[in-house]
C-alpha cells in the first residue's frame, strides 16, 4: 500500500524534474523523523512524570527502618543484629508456611536490617532516610548482604537457608556412635541386671581439651577461606566452589599442634560403664547411653553408645515373645496311668500333674509363668509339650512282659487304641477303593 504524503511542491499543478522530487522528499523525510523524535520524547515525559509521583509516594509510606526492627535510632551493631535475628526467626516464611503477613513482615526485617547493619547505608539513611538509599538498595538479593554472618551460631536449618549457596563448615565435628555387643542369660533378660563393661574409644585429649593446639594457644581462622572452609574460583561466567587446600574445609588451621593428640583433640582411652538392663529385653534390644561414644572432632558433640543385647541359648527354655517353651519327656506307664512331673521356671519349680492317658505332644500350659514384658506388665506363660519316650535297651523279660501286654491290648483295641483302630480301619477302606477304581479300568 503506497502511503501519499502531502508536500505542496510535489502536489502542486506544476512540474518539477526527478532531481528536485527527490530532493523534496528527501526534505520531507528529515522533517518527518525530527517529529517522531519529539513525539518519542514527549512520551517519554509523559511517562515519567506520571511514574515519579508514585515512587516518591512508595517511599514516603515506606516505615522507618528502626520502628520496623523496634530498636532505637543510637543502637550498636550488636543490638541490631541480635534484633533481626530474633525477628527473622520469628517471620521466616519456614516458619509460616502459608502466611502472607509474615512474609512480608520478613521481607521488610530483612530490607531494614541491610540498611542498617552498613555503616555506610545507615548513615545516608540517617541523613536523607529513604529517598537516600532506594537507588542503592535494589532488590533483596544484594550481594553484599550475608546472611550466613548472623546465623552461624545457632547451628541449625537457617545457616543454611541465609548462607546464599555458600557452604559453611564447622570446625567441630560430631563423635561417631559406638556399638557394644553384651552377652546374658535368659534369667538375667528376664529378672533384669547391672552389668559392668570396659569401652575402649576415643575420648578428648585432656592435654589440649579437645583444641587441637599446644596448651596456651588457640587454632586461628583460616587465611585463605576465612573460616568458611570452601573456596569460590571464577571461571568465565561460572563460578565453581571448591574444598579449602589450605584448612582441608575445616575452617581453622593449628599452627602448633598438641603433643598429646597430634593436633586431633582426641586420644584413644579406655573407660568402665555400668549399664543397667532391665527385666523383659530380648535379643536385639538396645540401650541407649547418650554421650558415651567417641568424642567429638575438635570439641563437637560427643556421639552415643548403643548396647544391643545377646540372650545365650537356654538349655531347658526356648523364647517366643514372652511365652517359653520346653519339651517334657515322660514314661509309657505315666502317660497311660497318669502322674507328676517337675517343672523348672526361671526362678522355683512348679509341679505339672499329667493326667491318665495322656497322648504324645499334648501342650500344658503354666500361665504367668514366663517373662514380664519390659514395654508393659504383661507376663507371658510357660508351654510344655509332652513327649512320651519309647523305653530303649530292653532285656528279655522285658520284653516277654511287654509282648504279654500287647496281647491283652489287641484284645479290645477299639477301647485301648481307639487312635490305632481307627487308622486301620481308614487304611483297609481307602486300599479297598483303590484296588476297585483299578478292576473298572480294565
Amino acid at each position: 500500500m503506497t502511503r501519499r504524503v502531502y508536500h505542496p511542491e510535489l502536489n502542486s499543478g506544476s512540474k518539477k524534474t526527478r532531481r528536485e522530487q527527490i530532493l523534496a522528499r528527501g526534505e520531507m523525510s528529515s522533517r518527518g523523523e525530527k517529529i517522531r523524535r519529539i513525539k518519542i520524547r514527549a512520551q517519554q515525559s509523559r511517562r515519567v512524570a506520571k511514574t515519579a509521583p508514585l515512587q516518591f509516594l512508595f517511599i514516603a509510606m515506606k516505615k522507618d527502618y528502626y520502628e520496623t526492627l523496634g530498636v532505637s535510632k543510637t543502637a550498636s551493631n550488636d543490638e541490631i543484629k541480635k534484633t533481626f535475628r530474633r525477628l527473622a526467626m520469628k517471620y521466616h516464611p519456614d516458619r509460616n508456611p502459608n502466611d502472607k503477613s509474615a512474609e512480608e513482615t520478613f521481607k521488610q526485617v530483612k530490607e531494614a536490617y541491610e540498611v542498617l547493619s552498613d555503616p555506610k547505608k545507615r548513615s545516608v539513611y540517617d541523613q536523607f532516610g529513604h529517598a537516600g538509599v532506594s537507588n542503592q538498595f535494589g532488590d533483596f538479593q544484594s550481594g553484599s548482604f550475608n546472611f550466613r554472618d548472623i546465623f552461624e551460631d545457632l547451628g541449625d536449618i537457617f545457616g543454611d537457608i541465609f548462607s546464599g549457596g555458600r557452604h559453611t563448615t564447622n570446625y567441630g565435628h560430631p563423635g561417631s556412635d559406638l556399638r557394644y555387643v553384651l552377652t546374658i542369660t535368659l534369667e538375667e533378660a528376664a529378672t533384669g541386671v547391672t552389668k559392668q563393661i570396659k569401652v575402649h574409644t576415643l575420648r578428648t585429649c585432656q592435654s589440649c581439651h579437645g583444641t587441637g593446639a599446644k596448651a596456651g594457644t588457640q587454632p586461628v581462622t583460616c587465611p585463605e577461606c576465612e573460616g568458611i572452609g570452601q573456596i569460590r574460583l571464577q571461571q568465565g561466567f561460572f563460578t565453581v566452589q571448591q574444598t579449602c587446600p589450605a584448612c582441608r574445609g575445616v575452617g581453622k588451621i593449628i599452627k602448633d599442634p598438641c603433643p598429646e593428640c597430634r593436633g586431633q583433640g582426641r586420644t584413644k582411652q579406655s573407660k568402665k560403664l555400668s549399664i543397667k538392663v532391665p527385666g523383659g529385653v530380648d535379643n536385639g534390644d538396645r540401650i541407649r547411653l547418650a554421650g558415651e561414644g567417641e568424642a567429638g572432632v575438635h570439641r563437637g558433640p560427643t556421639g552415643d553408645l548403643y548396647v544391643e543385647i545377646n540372650v545365650e541359648p537356654h538349655s531347658i527354655f526356648k523364647r517366643h515373645g514372652n511365652d517359653l517353651y520346653c519339651e517334657v519327656p515322660i514314661t509309657f506307664t505315666m502317660a497311660a496311668l497318669g502322674g507328676e512331673v517337675t517343672i523348672p521356671t526361671l526362678t522355683d519349680s512348679i509341679k505339672l500333674k499329667i493326667p491318665p492317658e495322656t497322648q504324645s505332644g499334648k501342650i500344658f500350659k503354666l500361665p504367668h509363668q514366663g517373662i514380664k514384658s519390659v514395654r508393659s506388665y504383661t507376663q507371658g506363660d510357660i508351654l510344655c509339650r509332652v513327649v512320651v519316650e519309647t523305653p530303649s535297651k530292653l532285656n528279655q523279660k522285658q520284653k516277654q512282659l511287654l509282648k504279654q501286654f500287647d496281647t491283652l491290648i489287641n484284645e479290645d483295641k477299639i477301647n485301648h487304641q481307639p487312635l490305632l483302630h481307627t487308622w486301620v480301619k481308614t487304611i483297609k477302606k481307602f486300599l479297598k477303593a483303590r484296588k476297585n477304581e483299578t478292576v473298572s479300568d480294565d
